[in-house]
């Protein structure tokens, strides 16, 4: 009887490990769109043998369900995450500085853009102007060609001033977004730590990892693993942004209109300069480096078209035989031109293009203004020469970036892949151990049958009609 009784037993044990297992793999199915999720498995684990009638039996088996998680591995794809999206972040505000000039991947003349084009036309109407000095039509082209030249170098600064400031809000939004998240992750780390400080903690781990993963894509993170099976993340630059069960907000300060980021437990320490990674370090490097970088060169080009015109038109006389004035208003440095130049006129015979002692229908002082075309007047090159190497720097910077993007996403890809075999849930193995699960159940349920059937043999004495 005791022989049967321990029998029936392990077999009732065997039907709820074989539950249990069943219980697993329909989960794994019921969440194998879950963002985040990783995959368990059922652990069999034998129970202890006990010594029944001189022999040693075993007593059944449980079940444990174990994630399979790599936690190396997780590191590494959120590292590469971390990657991927600056330079997703990066590519996508140079593709729109691009876009201000009008370079496209078909047409990367100087000549074909709206400020190239523009330099080329107030050249030209120089050149033409010194066949026609005189002629008050000729000189009103020169001015119209001047407007619109002022015109393309302000429309180029301004919109890249609005692609500042447009990344300036973005930065500022994604703080938001990184506070909320280190919020969350600090409160399941006070949840793990409670309730699974030394094991892996199945569904909270899985939220955490996948807020951390979230998290990557905003900014770039150093990751360690503290005891009670806790989280410490930082900034790149070390700043701490969760400890324990404490989350550290970042802030945001403005300093000369841009807005700056303070990080850090204590007295929050300004680390805009040293964030990297995340779509925050893409936005940071195109706002704090990529963009001043052109928009100096910019500002550059119009500051010296402006003023070697200046100095060769006042060095002539106009229409009406006075000595010339400035043909633009720039400031007093080359910082800002490109958004400040204007034309200083609009009178057309205030164009000097009478040399000394020609008369004012002399047309010397134009020809001098016209060879300025084919002089080096900025960083040993002509203003063509200068602003065409200016467009080859901004669409080689504006490649590389895409070809950097493209082999991130590249790597980024075959390690999540590498993650998901491991980790995620595949129908097809659930499928397979659905059948394994459910043919252990149905003999297990057979050995239950076969001594419930001689229990009942053994209690009648082999009166089977009595008790059934």
């Amino acid at each position: 009887m005791g022989s049967l009784t321990a029998l029936l037993d392990m077999s009732r044990q065997t039907l709820a490990a074989d539950q249990a297992a069943l219980n697993i793999t329909s989960n794994n199915i019921a969440n194998q769109n879950t963002p985040g999720y990783t995959r368990e498995v059922a652990t069999w684990h034998p129970g202890d043998t006990v010594n029944i009638g001189g022999l040693s039996v075993g007593s059944g088996a449980s079940v444990d369900a174990i994630s399979q998680r790599d936690r190396v591995l997780e590191q590494r794809v959120q590292q590469q995450t971390q990657i991927q999206s600056q330079s997703a972040a990066l590519s996508t505000a140079l593709r729109q500085v691009v876009d201000v000039f009008g370079l496209t991947s078909s047409s990367t003349s100087s000549a074909t853009t709206a400020l190239g084009s523009a330099i080329d036309s107030f050249f030209n109407s120089l050149s033409t102007l010194t066949t026609h000095p005189s002629d008050s039509s000729t000189r009103q082209s020169v001015l119209s060609a001047a407007s619109t030249l002022v015109n393309a170098f302000n429309s180029a600064a301004n919109q890249l001033s609005s692609i500042s400031s447009g990344l300036d809000q973005q930065a500022g939004t994604i703080v938001g977004q990184v506070n909320s998240l280190t919020s969350a992750i600090a409160s399941l780390n006070q949840q793990i730590s409670a309730l699974s400080p030394n094991a892996d903690a199945g569904t909270l781990e899985d939220q955490r990892q996948h807020d951390i993963a979230q998290l990557s894509q905003y900014i770039g993170l150093n990751q360690i693993t503290t005891e009670n099976n806790g989280i410490t993340l930082t900034t790149s630059n070390g700043a701490v942004l969760v400890s324990g069960n404490n989350a550290y907000a970042l802030n945001t300060t403005t300093v000369s209109g841009v807005t700056h980021i303070l990080a850090g437990a204590g007295t929050p320490q300004d680390v805009t300069s040293g964030l990297t990674g995340g779509q925050l370090g893409g936005i940071l490097e195109a706002r704090d480096q990529q963009i001043p970088t052109f928009s100096s060169q910019l500002d550059q080009l119009a500051y010296a078209i402006g003023t070697q015109l200046n100095q060769r038109n006042q060095q002539g006389f106009d229409d009406n035989g006075n000595p010339g004035q400035a043909l633009f208003i720039l400031p007093a440095t080359a910082s800002g031109a490109a958004a400040t130049i204007a034309v200083a006129t609009t009178n057309p015979q205030a164009i000097a293009a009478a040399a000394s002692g020609e008369g004012s229908s002399g047309s010397g002082n134009a020809l001098a203004m016209s060879d300025l075309a084919d002089t080096s007047i900025v960083s040993g090159q002509t203003a063509s020469g200068f602003f065409a190497t200016f467009l080859g720097q901004l669409g080689s910077a504006a490649a590389q970036a895409n070809t950097d993007n493209t082999t991130q996403q590249a790597t980024l890809s075959q390690l999540t892949t590498q993650r998901d075999s491991l980790s995620g849930v595949s129908l097809d193995e659930e499928a397979a151990n659905l059948t394994q699960y459910q043919r252990s159940y149905e003999a297990a349920a057979k050995v239950f049958t076969i001594v419930d059937t001689l229990l009942a043999n053994a209690i009648n004495l082999g009166e089977q009609t009595t008790v059934s």
